[in-house]
């Protein structure tokens, strides 16, 4: 099997695998907790009236960031068989039983007679059902057989137990199969090209047999006599069995599915045990030598892939019971929709979101492990135009916050190498921060310096070109402080126009969209001003040419200014995404000009983007729907967005800010003021 992986992807794996080794996931340290679980599960057998423990914990494929629960299961003393052959004299039974209304994957339980290998088809207490084939069924969700105490919370068929803030132990009742389910059957004689699992551990997860959960599908007319079968004991075994890479692999997908899945998509769609299947089908389907840390970002990429095309399908296959489909009732609809568009837009990204994992720090440890770009193009192949381009652009994104000194941009300039296009570009990034300066200055005197301001104009309609939207979104933001409500609409409309879905935006720049503008005859240059939507920068030198929504952005942190040769740094910037900001700016108009319907647009885009895109700043993008918000008189609505800001970024948020002045207000309002 050939693989076409990109050379930089090897580098980032490798250095991606050694920041998971950090936090908890070396090879070593994984066989010491799978060896504690083992031993904690003989304890718990022998002391605790047979109770199992499964789930991630036991699987050990989580992390203290993931905060995964405890799944510890409480067998019930019934003995359930799959045929009468098995049926033994005075010993309460239930037999596995099923029709063609019975959804794969789920089975009903019928009473059998404690004397006789019969079936009971009457019913004479309150534990018994009909069903629609007038079989005395077991009635799974009986309220006080699987509930322990009404202290208890419950997620579906757990009872959940809070141990403390960050541990908690989900109990299950259930039943034990000790026989292989035959709705899994096909699994035993599965043709596997690559051989995993190999045999031996097919045999040892045979005699597992499986576990049965009182919970109906909730699609059936019949889901509360139906119990769902988990093969959770094999499922253990074969995550024991990963190899250190698909160990990893597989912890990285639940990371991402909580850090970039879970906010826009919501906990209850995607969850672990997709993950998990994702990861059996595609180890299944792959050669063992594919799985090594320096293809970790590529496998990791893979599973995406497999889960987006399941997304698109509304399909994803049991893998024990492919006839099960685990999407249904979750997958459809606007929730389809939204997961195929983060899938989508992390595929892009070519790992560029692994930086911005939160999670045990890896994203934090990520960068400071690279010491060139995270995502560095294969530029053996380009010109040094576009190494220039990715040297531009890896300033403006992982910094965030360059601002070129006059001897830097000269010595720029006065490389042969660079050709006359790009130095003119880079002069236009310049002048358009300059301009924006020197209007702020001039705006701060008590009687304004309109010859000063007329030079500041001059400069930011120069730097207007500098790429797509970030200059012209500058210049609009000028003309909407000097009040110049007309010509500012005509900017952004300007903007609108040139905004297309061509537009590379930060976020979501990959090389191959990259290479597509290079394959289109495109210049660097042009690619740049005509392609490319760079984030909105502004310094407290700018202070007075932005709107007062930005202000508590450039003053969120006391830490002072730090210099080097070539940049002027400082954590006292405010920092934009383009689409965000020019939304913004359009309700700014809207509002000031009282045009209702067309302030409301610019609002709900405003969301929509927020809420679809991946953004570089999105504390900042929460930070301005909320003062939004604010000048709506949502205050309540607000102050949630606020507090949803504080959780992407607890330091250095400019929301401590507006929540403070939200607080004042509602002080001022109960006190009649």
């Amino acid at each position: 099997m050939t693989l076409n992986i990109p050379e930089y992807y090897k580098g980032v794996s490798l250095r991606l695998s050694r920041v998971l080794d950090t936090v908890g996931l070396r090879e070593d340290i994984r066989w010491q907790k799978i060896n504690m679980w083992i031993q904690t599960q003989k304890m718990t057998s022998v002391t605790l009236d047979g109770q199992l423990l499964l789930g991630s914990q036991a699987e050990t494929s989580t992390t203290p960031g993931l905060q995964s629960d405890i799944d510890t299961i409480i067998p019930l003393p019934v003995t359930v068989i799959q045929n009468l052959e098995s049926w033994v004299p005075e010993v309460p039974s239930l037999l596995v039983v099923s029709d063609e209304n019975t959804p794969a994957g789920y089975v009903k339980l019928q009473y059998v007679k404690l004397y006789l290998p019969q079936p009971i088809y009457s019913t004479n207490s309150d534990m018994e059902e009909i069903d629609r084939y007038g079989r005395s069924v077991f009635f799974c969700n009986d309220s006080d057989l699987f509930r322990l105490t009404h202290a208890h919370e419950y997620h579906g068929p757990a009872n959940t137990s809070i141990f403390s803030t960050s541990v908690s132990v989900d109990l299950v009742y259930a039943l034990r199969l000790l026989t292989w389910p035959y709705q899994a059957s096909e699994w035993l004689t599965r043709n596997r090209r690559y051989n995993w699992p190999p045999q031996e551990t097919i045999d040892l997860i045979q005699q597992t047999g499986a576990l049965l959960v009182p919970v109906g599908h909730k699609r059936s007319q019949e889901k509360h006599m139906e119990w769902r079968l988990s093969i959770s004991f094999g499922e253990k075994l074969l995550v024991w069995q990963f190899n250190s890479t698909q160990y990893k692999c597989y912890i990285l997908l639940k990371i991402i599915k909580k850090s970039f899945v879970k906010p826009i998509v919501g906990k209850d769609v995607l969850s672990s045990y997709h993950c998990k299947t994702c990861m059996f089908y595609l180890i299944e389907s792959t050669p063992t030598d594919m799985w090594k840390p320096d293809n970790l970002l590529f496998c990791l990429e893979l599973c995406l892939r497999l889960l987006y095309n399941w997304t698109e399908a509304a399909t994803c296959p049991n893998y024990f019971i492919p006839e099960e489909n685990m999407f249904q009732c979750k997958v459809y609809g606007h929730v389809q929709g939204r997961l195929l568009c983060v899938l989508r837009n992390l595929l892009s990204q070519e790992g560029r979101y692994l930086a911005r994992i939160s999670c045990d720090n890896i994203g934090e440890k990520i960068v400071r492990t690279c010491q060139s770009p995270l995502m560095e193009l294969e530029i053996e192949n380009l010109n040094v135009g576009t190494i220039l381009f990715v040297s531009v652009f890896y300033q403006l994104s992982i910094l965030n916050c360059v601002i070129c000194l006059p001897r830097t941009l000269d010595r720029l300039l006065s490389s042969h190498m660079i050709g006359l296009e790009i130095k003119t570009v880079l002069w236009k990034f310049y002048y358009s921060n300059i301009g924006s300066k020197l209007a702020s200055k001039s705006l701060s005197r008590e009687f304004p310096d309109q010859q000063g301001l007329d030079m500041a104009q001059e400069l930011l309609l120069w730097g207007s070109s500098s790429d797509v939207a970030s200059g012209k979104l500058k210049l609009a933001a000028f003309y909407l402080v000097l009040d110049n409500l007309d010509v500012a609409e005509d900017v952004l409309n300007e903007i609108h126009a040139n905004y297309t879905y061509k537009t590379l935006c930060l976020s979501c720049l990959s090389k191959q969209d990259l290479q597509d503008r290079l394959n289109e005859n495109l210049t660097i240059s042009q690619i740049i001003r005509h392609c490319t939507a760079f984030p909105v920068v502004y310094g407290q030198s700018e202070i007075k040419c932005f709107p007062k929504a930005l202000i508590p952005e450039v003053f969120r942190t006391t830490e002072s200014k730090t210099y080097s040769e070539d940049y002027q740094y400082t954590k006292s910037l405010a920092r934009v995404d383009p689409k965000v900001y020019l939304y913004f700016l359009e309700f700014i108009c809207h509002y000031r000009q009282n045009r209702t319907s067309h302030k409301n647009v610019a609002l709900v885009n405003m969301i929509y983007v927020i809420k679809r895109d991946f953004l570089n700043h999105e504390d900042t993008a929460l930070n301005l729907l909320a003062y939004c918000l604010r000048e709506e008189g949502k205050l309540m609505n607000a102050y949630n967005i606020l507090c949803k800001s504080m959780k992407q970024t607890e330091e250095d948020n400019a929301a401590k800010w507006q929540i403070a002045t939200l607080i004042n207000a509602a002080f001022r309002f109960l006190r009649g003021g």
